[in-house]
């Protein structure tokens, strides 16, 4: 199954959950594309996907600077992992395909 399209990603932060959509190209075992929400938009880097499992990294200005690193596992429509928000922590998100 190909990750390419339209997800609908939640993170469980302990503020709320944060709504954004991820817009994925995978080709050759390498993830490119982008993440927006919150006002903010961001290309992403060192994507890649090995089988089932998924690595990205995308930069945040609001509300503050961050760079945030995801990992997780694809299962059909549905991508479970957890984020690394810089010194803030790491949360569980979850996506789904649009």
């Amino acid at each position: 199954m190909s990750v390419t399209g339209t997800w609908n990603l939640t993170v469980k932060a302990p503020t709320g959950a944060m709504e954004t959509t991820l817009e994925l190209r995978e080709e050759g075992g390498q993830l490119s594309g982008s993440q927006s929400g919150q006002g903010d938009s961001s290309e992403i880097k060192e994507g890649r996907i090995d089988g089932d499992s998924l690595f990205w990294i995308t930069t945040i200005s609001r509300p503050m600077k961050m760079k945030l690193e995801f990992s997780g596992t694809v299962a059909g429509d549905a991508i479970n992992g957890k984020v690394k928000a810089g010194m803030m922590g790491s949360y569980p998100f979850t996506a789904s395909k649009a």
